[in-house]
């Protein structure tokens, strides 16, 4: 009779969650970033208090969860990680808050979706490490101060915009972080590649890196891919030619657009620098307004291939030289 081994299904989630840095060391990109934490981790060390809030911006993907929890690490603290739509209602922030430790990290993401009567109980948390609660309506209400262990709180958000100025203002420190290069990318891709026990060659890794939209989780989730093709094919290691067969057939091209992107841009192409609103665009894709601004414009718009104005998105003439369109004479004066 054959024996089976029996083997635990881990999901696709754990294994980017292991293929993430635990220290500055391994943390590659966003060398300002890392430098100015690293001092004032330091600090706060030395001086045996917790850090300031901080709040990190910038497009999604790009490491603000794997910088909290570093932080965390650094500090030698605990974490706590939430994302704002779960916080519905006061009692949910203080159960939150109340369950926190001397020096525990709280990791909010997407904070900008606070409502404004949860931001309202977050800034004296914030300010003065105490939980005003007002319990009851009417004359027999009464507000109940609950005081707090010193925390930090690290915030993320994809829009910083739509931070309010008082929340924002809280944050003692406050980082966007940038678009990766295709050098580090790849790098990132190479480290990855041995935790998944998957040798990729360096060529390898920068046509993945090329195509990842300057985003390492797209590279962490395109090289699982690759790999795939590979171990199929049963081949040791990630080779350049497998890599280019891989993403060809994921349908990822050598800008790093997917069918998503090719379709926007076809679409503003054919308007002849006429600008198209958003509800137009989120119409005529299929697509919710959030993912089209979330995840389609900013790679676009930090690569010059769309601008951005107060009547509409517009092509530029990058996107009509890409896509090997012709524009007419003047279009661009």
């Amino acid at each position: 009779m054959e024996k089976f081994e029996i083997k635990k299904f881990i999901p696709d989630e754990v294994y980017e969650s292991s293929l993430r840095p635990s220290n500055f060391e391994g943390y590659i990109g966003q060398e300002a970033i890392k430098k100015n934490l690293n001092v004032f981790i330091q600090a706060a060390k030395k001086r045996g208090e917790s850090l300031d809030h901080t709040l990190f911006s910038g497009p999604a993907g790009l490491g603000k969860t794997t910088l909290a929890n570093i932080i965390a690490s650094e500090m030698g603290a605990s974490i706590k990680t939430t994302a704002a739509p779960m916080i519905e209602k006061s009692g949910d922030l203080a159960a939150i808050l109340t369950n926190l430790s001397q020096g525990d990290v709280l990791f909010i993401d997407e904070i900008h979706r606070l409502s404004p009567a949860i931001e309202e109980i977050l800034y004296s948390a914030m300010e003065d490490f105490r939980l005003d609660i007002i319990i009851g309506s009417g004359p027999a209400a009464q507000t109940i101060k609950i005081d707090l262990p010193q925390f930090t709180l690290i915030g993320a958000t994809t829009r910083a915009g739509m931070l309010s100025n008082p929340l924002r203002d809280r944050f003692g420190m406050q980082f966007r972080l940038e678009f990766y290069s295709d050098e580090e990318l790849a790098l990132i891709i190479q480290k990855a590649a041995i935790k998944l026990d998957k040798e990729c060659e360096k060529a390898a890794s920068l046509q993945i890196a090329k195509r990842s939209r300057s985003t390492p989780r797209i590279a962490l989730r395109l090289l699982k891919r690759v790999r795939d093709f590979a171990e199929v094919n049963d081949e040791a290691s990630i080779s350049e030619a497998r890599a280019v067969q891989a993403l060809n057939s994921l349908g990822v091209n050598e800008l790093g657009f997917d069918t998503m992107d090719l379709r926007y841009l076809e679409l503003l192409t054919a308007a002849k620098r006429r600008p198209i609103g958003l509800a137009s665009i989120a119409a005529a894709l299929s697509e919710d307004e959030n993912t089209i601004e979330d995840v389609i414009e900013p790679y676009l718009l930090a690569n010059g291939y769309i601008e951005r104005t107060a009547k509409g998105r517009i092509a530029s003439l990058k996107s009509y030289e890409i896509l090997k369109l012709g524009y007419e004479k003047g279009l661009f004066d």
